[in-house]
């Protein structure tokens, strides 16, 4: 590995990890990988970050699970009746940059004794926090920043994805000593132009 795995984790579930995802695979000309896919397995996250980077160089590497029900993924393993192995994660072989997002937040379970927060320290990845602004926002992304402190995992910095507040941002900045890297704006349309755009605005 060229550097550190670099892993996409929000602080909660729809607020962008995949557009981010886009857009810094692009910047970095990353290779990506999201291991646990839990529904949308036509429409995964990886068919949609491939779809939005225009660089040759980038490799999409195979889910280790891609599980059939949109839950959370212990639970669509269950039903799917499989138990994740936490073992059977194996980083992608490159020699590239690797991107990695996870599926929703930190604390996520995959089985019944092991959360995303755990994968992400196995992984030896380093964080990237993607937030937005919204009502409950700053409560998200101090707990978010809080337990991987916790777990003694390393922080790059946050994104914001969508509307700025400059009271939430300020707090949120003020209260960790996190790194802004950049924000995201709120696009009408997402596209590869868009997200090769988008990516002047990150500073990773």
């Amino acid at each position: 590995m060229t550097n550190k795995p670099i892993f996409i984790t929000g602080i909660g579930t729809g607020i962008g990890k995949t557009i981010v995802s886009a857009v810094l695979v692009e910047k970095l000309k990353a290779d990506y990988w999201k291991p646990v896919q839990s529904g949308d397995l036509d429409d995964s996250d990886t068919l949609k970050v491939k779809a939005l980077v225009s660089n040759p160089i980038s490799v999409f590497h195979s889910e280790t699970y891609k599980l059939t029900q949109p839950y959370s993924p212990h639970k669509s393993a269950d039903i799917d009746g499989i138990t994740i192995d936490p073992d059977k994660f194996r980083l992608p072989q490159t020699t590239n940059q690797l991107l990695i997002e996870g599926a929703g937040g930190l604390m996520v379970p995959l089985n019944d004794s092991f959360l995303m927060i755990d994968l992400i320290k196995r992984l030896s990845a380093r964080v990237v926090l993607v937030s937005q602004n919204y009502l409950g926002s700053i409560n998200h992304t101090l707990l978010s920043v809080a337990v991987l402190k916790q777990y003694d995992i390393p922080l790059e910095g946050i994104i914001f994805n969508g509307a700025n507040d400059v009271y939430s941002e300020k707090y949120i900045f003020k209260y960790t000593g996190a790194k802004l890297l950049g924000r995201v704006p709120d696009y009408p349309v997402i596209n590869k132009s868009i997200v090769a755009e988008a990516g002047n605005l990150i500073d990773i």
